[in-house]
């Protein structure tokens, strides 16, 4: 790696953990740059996982910083979230690119309908459910977003802000705060199988490192200062954009 590879690596994660933090698809700015830099899919998809770990403990302690939290409730969703993981890492070997890349250009889509003309994201703490009912649906549901977050990672703040937002109506800004806490704890699944396969080069994977984090802390404070209303706006964006790539090229 040269020093021109080296700055755009963190350029690259300084917006991928902004990204993450704030809305959700940031792997996918990064992933394709590893490839670019001569990674293997494989090995690129594994490295990057290193850079999701990191950024979030600094998006947990940056949400922390601002007094926002979904403790405990987001963490009985992390490890439901950190089984599946386990599986979706395992198969990840496995995907065919192309046929993916329009999955999840689809899901996007229905993600950012359900979310942003969903009345119940922006409700405020009193329309919160967390009952026995709600809680199981989660941790259920959080299973299978497990198993894709360990599978490939890119778009899973998609399905995590749809899940919290949808099935607790908890306002975007707490639903970053507990976004960043339940990757967290699931990479350290996926992570695990990744490091035991062999298919990291830690290089990579921990320059990338310095971006995200830094990336994380600026995403998880200006999350908290800017509210709903600018949360909607990138995430829009963000949807927009990777849908029409993932799709048409």
């Amino acid at each position: 790696m040269d020093a021109l590879d080296f700055i755009v690596l963190i350029g690259t994660g300084l917006a991928a953990g902004f990204i993450n933090t704030v809305a959700g698809g940031g792997s996918l700015l990064s992933l394709p740059i590893l490839i670019f830099m001569g990674l293997p899919p494989a090995v690129a998809n594994a490295s990057n996982r290193v850079a999701i770990f990191s950024q979030n403990i600094f998006g947990v302690l940056g949400f922390k910083s601002k007094g926002v939290s979904a403790y405990p409730y987001s963490l009985y969703l992390g490890i439901s979230a950190f089984f599946g993981a386990i599986i979706g890492a395992k198969i990840s070997v496995k995907l065919d690119d192309e046929l993916f890349n329009k999955i999840i250009a689809i899901v996007m889509v229905l993600v950012v309908l359900a979310t942003v003309f969903s009345r119940k994201t922006v409700t405020g703490t009193s329309a919160e459910r967390t009952d026995t009912k709600s809680t199981i649906t989660g941790v259920i549901i959080f299973f299978f977003v497990g198993i894709y977050g360990g599978f490939i990672q890119a778009g899973v703040g998609f399905l995590i802000m749809a899940a919290l937002t949808g099935i607790n109506r908890f306002t975007l800004v707490k639903t970053n705060s507990a976004k960043v806490l339940v990757v967290f704890i699931y990479t350290l699944s996926s992570l695990g199988v990744f490091i035991l396969e062999g298919v990291i080069d830690w290089y990579y994977g921990l320059t990338l490192v310095v971006g995200n984090s830094a990336g994380a802390w600026i995403g998880s404070r200006w999350s908290v200062k800017s509210g709903d209303k600018w949360i909607k706006r990138v995430l829009v964006v963000m949807v927009i954009g990777l849908a029409i790539k993932l799709w048409f090229f």
